[in-house]
């Protein structure tokens, strides 16, 4: 029964993309064909049939370790001797656009797919935190800190303007909603919407984890892949992850204008994965 009614939980998950690619079809499907350059967040295990897109922010070190496991082919057996370093180095892990086209159909067609999701505003901030606020993010600071802070700050310091380690969350907001910013680069895979990591209304994925059941979805997912009786998805509370409160605390200093223009840019990932607008949001 237990099975059962997960099943029936993942079917609604999956309903419910659907629908959302149905109901915008105009903005989500833009009928244009998925490149190799669209795939490179799909890992691929071989062994298992497997394919899992990552979404940084979401779990995503963790299942890494986990597949690594899974195709290290004996190497590895437990996914949290594996340093986090490790699990993000790319030649770790195979990814599906390294395949030629009929192998990547063939793949897609036949193995089983899943990604991992989380409430879009709380990953947001998740990122935020790690790539602005810790001092050792200094190639995020230089790459990304000092275009925020010259674009977004009137009067900022030279200093400021060459470490770019000191962005506020308003800045980096704004820096979002920027319409120049969305021309000018695709946004950085840690604020990327799923949407368009995974491609969710081009890729029919078999499940659809959340971040806020981790445990029992991954659990499941290892359990289906015929795994479950010797991997089990690590599980630690780390003190320092981002929470909903937090989450309200950092939008409370973001203007009701900028709120909506947010929510519109990551729109799509609240509807296709059934998250509500927050309630701390005041929108226009």
């Amino acid at each position: 029964l237990q099975l059962s009614n997960t099943a029936i939980l993942h079917q609604i998950r999956r309903d419910q993309v659907s629908d959302t690619c149905r109901a915008n079809s105009v903005s989500s499907r833009k009928r244009r064909v998925l490149t190799p350059n669209d795939l490179k967040h799909l890992v691929v295990d071989e062994d298992h049939e497997m394919i899992y897109c990552y979404v940084p922010k979401v779990a995503c070190t963790n299942w890494k370790r986990v597949m690594m496991v899974l195709t290290g082919r004996g190497k590895y057996s437990d996914p949290m001797e594996i340093p986090a370093n490790e699990a993000h180095v790319s030649s770790n892990l195979k990814t599906l656009n390294q395949y030629s086209i009929p192998e990547i159909n063939h793949r897609l067609k036949n193995y089983m797919k899943f990604l991992f999701v989380r409430e879009p505003f709380e990953r947001l901030v998740s990122a935020y935190r790690n790539k602005f606020t810790q001092k050792y993010n200094t190639s995020f600071h230089k790459r990304y800190g000092t275009k925020i802070v010259r674009r977004q700050r009137k009067n900022a310091t030279q200093e400021a303007l060459r470490k770019g380690d000191d962005v506020k969350f308003e800045e980096f907001v704004a820096y979002l909603i920027d319409p120049h910013t969305q021309r000018e680069e695709p946004f950085n895979e840690h604020w990327q919407t799923v949407y368009s990591l995974c491609h969710p209304c081009h890729i029919h994925y078999d499940l659809i984890g959340k971040y806020e059941t981790l445990e029992e979805d991954s659990n499941y997912i290892l359990q289906l892949a015929g795994v479950g009786n010797y991997l089990k998805f690590p599980t630690y509370a780390k003190s320092t992850r981002t929470t909903d409160e937090m989450t309200t605390e950092f939008f409370q200093n973001i203007s009701s204008e900028h709120q909506t223009q947010l929510y519109e840019v990551y729109k799509l990932d609240f509807l296709m994965f059934n998250y509500s607008v927050p309630s701390y949001l005041k929108l226009e």
